[in-house]
């Protein structure tokens, strides 16, 4: 599995594409899979809210599902969510970051460097023109990540901006943003919003009891759930510090 060194990464926390499940954001997966089967799919997602809510574990989860599935005809009448078999070849590549139609663009530090660059550069785009004009590699679709659109420049943004208005045949971008609005509109107006909404106590503490290494007593697992704002990755670092005596 690849280490990373990024600017997002919590410690002791698996990457989103890692993460097979969803916590909460039913409606957002129902209307992500409905389009999917629809006779027309956008080819550009802009999924936006707050942070740590799960907008980049759905991104992922998409992306994996699209991988798994590449011809949404062929997809069974029963089937109601997203979720791919954690053996199933496509979710293996993904979780091992190694799908060769799935390209990532993210703030991390370059191989070999510590630092993590304040900024997804324009420089960072060539990959993803690279990645677009290249056949794809399971003769499928091909998928980009934006995580997260808030990181880009200026310079950056019109590049992604150029592939959202002309883009490759079977490609998808989905577009991760924390406060989308600050976007430059002409990237709103190339892609399909779907918003997010802070995840509820109830989720929280769901979400919260997944991680093998977080053991909370119910009342305390409640109280950081009030107090994690709808984000499970507040949460998270909450719980972390309760490790050390958390106190509310």
């Amino acid at each position: 599995m690849i280490e990373e060194n990024a600017a997002d990464r919590l410690d002791g926390a698996p990457h989103p594409r890692e993460r097979l499940g969803l916590i909460g954001h039913g409606e957002a997966e129902q209307q992500l899979l409905d389009a999917y089967r629809g006779p027309r799919m956008h080819h550009a997602w802009l999924i936006g809210g707050p942070e740590g809510i799960g907008k980049a574990t759905l991104a992922y989860r998409f992306a994996r599902f699209v991988l798994a599935n590449p011809v949404a005809a062929r997809i069974s009448a029963d089937v109601t969510d997203l979720a791919v078999p954690e053996d199933h070849p496509a979710a293996r590549r993904v979780v091992a970051g190694s799908h060769p139609d799935l390209l990532a663009l993210r703030r991390i530090a370059e191989a070999g460097k510590d630092k993590v660059p304040q900024d997804i550069s324009v420089n960072a785009m060539r990959d993803i023109v690279r990645f677009f004009g290249s056949t794809a590699g399971e003769g499928g679709w091909r998928i980009c990540i934006v995580d997260a659109a808030d990181d880009l420049n200026r310079s950056s943004a019109n590049a992604l901006l150029k592939l959202l208005e002309e883009p490759p045949p079977r490609s998808l971008f989905l577009i991760v943003a924390h406060l989308p609005g600050r976007l430059l509109p002409t990237i709103r107006s190339r892609c399909r919003m779907l918003q997010l909404h802070p995840l509820t106590s109830d989720e929280i503490v769901a979400g919260l009891q997944t991680f093998a290494d977080i053991r909370l007593p119910g009342e305390e697992a409640a109280r950081i759930a009030a107090l994690a704002d709808g984000s499970l990755r507040r949460a998270l670092e909450l719980a972390e510090g309760g490790q050390d005596g958390f106190a509310a």
